[in-house]
C-alpha cells in the first residue's frame, strides 16, 4: 500500500487545479484518471468539444457573412459530421496534450486506472490485471457527470442519442439529419439546438419549463428566445413527452402528453446530468450522495466525511469548467489549511448559443425584489463600427447600475464575443468601480468595448442631462483608488516578501 499525502480522482478542470495546487504546496499528490488521456469530460466530450463544433458550425455555415451575402450563403454545403469532426478531434488532442504537460511539469504522479474506496483513507485503482491500493490522508472527488438517460428513453446511439454520441469514434451517422428533436432546454441542449439550426437543420426544442432562461435578465432572455425563432427554432416550451419510438421507416415519433406527435430524423436526449459516482464505492467511505449521484459539501466543500472532499461538475450547480478550476483549487488549499479567497459574488456565466450569452452581477428583476434603486444603460452592436465589421447587428450590450452612486451592479451581454467581452465589466465590479469609468476611460476604435462606453452614457442620460458630470457618480471609483493609495502607502515602510526563485516561480 502506497501512502500519500492527497489523491485526487479526476482529472477534468476540478481534478487538475487540486492536484496541481496541492503539488505546490510541497504534498506528494496521485491523480487517478480511468480514461488513457486526460481531461475529463470537459476536454474529452464536454466543454471543448462542444464549443469547437459550434465554431467549426459558425465558419462553415457562413454565418458571420450572411448579412453581407445572404441567407443561402454557405462556406461548404453537404456538411458531414465528419466535416465538424476534423477541427473537434485537432483542438482535443492540443487540450489533451496541455493539460497532460502541465501536470508532469508540477510533480503530480499520474496513475491511469479506475479508482474505488475500500474505506474512508483508502483508494484502489483497477488497471487492467492489476490493482494498486493508495492510503491517502486527504481526498479530492472530482469525477464529474455523465449524461442522464431517463429510462423512459429508448436510446440507440445513432437516431435516440445522449450529448456524448457525437464525439464517440464509433457513432454510426455520417450525414446531419433534416429534423432534430432537442428534449431539454437547458444550457447543453439550447446550446445545441443553435448549432443545429445554424446548419439548416429544421430544430425542435422541447421542455417542461415555460421559458430558455430564468436566471437571465428577461430582455436578454427575450431576445434569444426571438432570434432562435427567427432561425427557424420551433419551441415546445410548457410541454412534455409521454412515448419516444422508432417508426418503420426509420423516425423518431415523439408522443407529446397532449396527444400530439412530432416526427423527427433525430433526437437528442439533452435533460440533465447525473455524477459520475456509482463505481466509486462511495459507501465504503460513508461519502452521502443525493438522487442524481452528486455528492453535498459544505462551504469548505467538504464531504460528509471530513477529510473527502470533493469539487467541479459531482457537486452539482453552477457545474462549469471556470467554477470548477477554482472549486479544486479550493478543495486543495482547504484540506491542508491554507487560507483561500474566491469571490462568488462575481461569477461570469457563458453561454455558447447562436449568439452567445454571458453575465456577471444582478440581473434587473434581482435588483428590482432586492428594493435596490437602480438603473439601466444599454448599448447595441449595430451602434458600433466593429458590430457592423463583424456583421453582428443583433448584439446587445445591458448595464445594471446604482442610480445614486453609479456603482456598476451587473453586465449582461447577448452577441458576438460576449464571454469574452464581459471581464471588462467584471473586473470594474471587482473594484466597486461606477459606470463613469466608462465614460473617462479611451477605448480601442474600433472594438466592442466601446459598447461599454455607449451603454454607460445612455444610462448616465436616463439619469438627467447633467447626469455625466456629477462627482458623486464617481464616488465608487474614486474610493478605492484612495484605498488602494492608502494600502501601498503602509505597505512602503514594510520589509518586501523574497522573490521566488526560478523553480518555485
Amino acid at each position: 500500500m502506497q501512502k500519500v499525502d492527497l489523491l485526487v480522482i479526476g482529472s477534468g478542470p476540478a481534478g487538475q487545479r487540486a492536484a496541481i495546487q496541492g503539488a505546490k504546496l510541497g504534498k506528494k499528490v496521485i491523480l487517478v484518471e480511468k480514461k488513457t488521456v486526460v481531461g475529463g469530460v470537459c476536454t474529452n466530450t464536454g466543454t471543448i468539444p462542444s464549443k469547437t463544433l459550434r465554431e467549426a458550425i459558425v465558419f462553415l455555415s457562413g454565418y458571420r457573412q450572411r448579412h453581407v451575402y445572404g441567407r443561402s450563403y454557405m462556406v461548404k454545403r453537404g456538411v458531414t459530421f465528419a466535416d465538424l469532426m476534423v477541427r473537434v478531434d485537432s483542438v482535443i488532442r492540443h487540450e489533451i496534450e496541455v493539460a497532460l504537460d502541465r501536470t508532469l511539469r508540477n510533480g503530480v504522479e499520474l496513475v491511469y486506472g479506475t479508482a474505488r474506496f475500500e474505506g474512508p483513507n483508502q483508494v484502489a485503482v483497477d488497471a487492467g490485471d492489476t490493482t494498486q491500493v493508495y492510503e491517502a490522508d486527504r481526498i479530492i472527488v472530482a469525477t464529474g457527470t455523465k449524461p442522464y438517460r431517463a429510462e423512459r428513453v429508448p436510446f440507440n446511439d445513432s437516431t435516440i442519442i445522449d450529448t456524448d454520441a457525437f464525439f464517440k469514434p464509433d457513432f454510426p451517422v455520417k450525414e446531419l439529419p433534416k429534423s432534430m428533436l432537442i428534449v431539454g432546454a437547458g444550457v447543453i441542449g439550447t446550446e445545441y439546438a443553435s448549432m443545429f439550426a445554424a446548419m439548416g437543420v429544421d430544430v425542435r426544442l422541447l421542455d417542461r419549463r415555460t421559458e430558455l432562461f430564468r436566471f437571465l435578465d428577461h430582455e436578454i432572455n427575450e431576445a434569444l428566445t426571438y432570434h432562435m425563432r427567427n432561425e427557424r427554432v420551433t419551441l415546445y416550451l410548457g410541454k412534455d413527452f409521454s412515448e419516444i419510438h422508432e417508426d418503420a421507416n426509420g423516425k423518431v415519433v415523439t408522443k407529446l402528453e397532449n396527444g400530439r406527435s412530432i416526427k423527427t430524423d433525430m433526437l437528442l436526449f439533452a435533460s440533465g446530468r447525473s455524477g459520475a459516482s456509482l463505481a466509486l464505492d462511495l459507501d465504503k467511505a460513508g461519502v452521502e450522495v443525493n438522487s442524481r449521484g452528486l455528492i453535498d459539501v459544505n462551504s469548505d466543500l467538504q464531504s460528509s466525511v471530513p477529510h473527502i472532499y470533493a469539487a467541479g461538475d459531482i457537486i452539482g450547480f453552477p457545474a462549469l469548467a471556470s467554477t470548477s478550476m477554482e472549486q479544486g483549487r479550493m478543495a486543495a488549499c482547504h484540506a491542508f489549511d491554507v487560507p483561500c479567497f474566491s469571490d462568488n459574488e462575481l461569477l461570469p456565466y457563458g453561454i455558447y448559443t447562436i449568439p452567445e450569452i454571458s453575465m456577471v452581477g444582478k440581473t434587473e428583476q434581482e435588483l428590482s425584489e432586492a428594493g435596490i434603486p437602480y438603473e439601466i444603460g444599454i448599448a447595441r452592436y449595430r451602434e458600433v463600427a466593429r458590430g457592423q465589421i463583424m456583421g453582428d447587428e443583433i448584439g446587445i450590450l445591458k448595464l445594471t447600475f446604482h442610480q445614486k452612486t453609479g456603482r456598476l451592479l451587473g453586465v449582461h451581454i447577448l452577441g458576438e464575443s460576449a464571454s469574452e467581452l464581459l471581464h471588462i465589466g467584471q473586473a470594474v465590479m471587482a473594484f466597486n468601480g461606477s459606470i463613469s469609468y466608462f465614460v473617462d476611460t479611451v477605448f480601442n476604435y474600433p472594438t466592442l468595448a466601446e459598447a461599454y462606453k455607449i451603454a454607460a452614457m445612455n444610462g448616465l442620460k436616463r439619469l438627467g442631462a447633467q447626469a455625466q458630470h456629477d462627482p458623486e457618480l464617481r464616488v465608487a471609483k474614486d474610493t478605492f483608488v484612495e484605498s488602494v493609495e492608502e494600502q501601498l502607502a503602509a505597505e512602503a515602510n514594510t520589509e518586501a516578501p523574497k522573490p521566488l526563485d526560478e523553480s518555485e516561480a
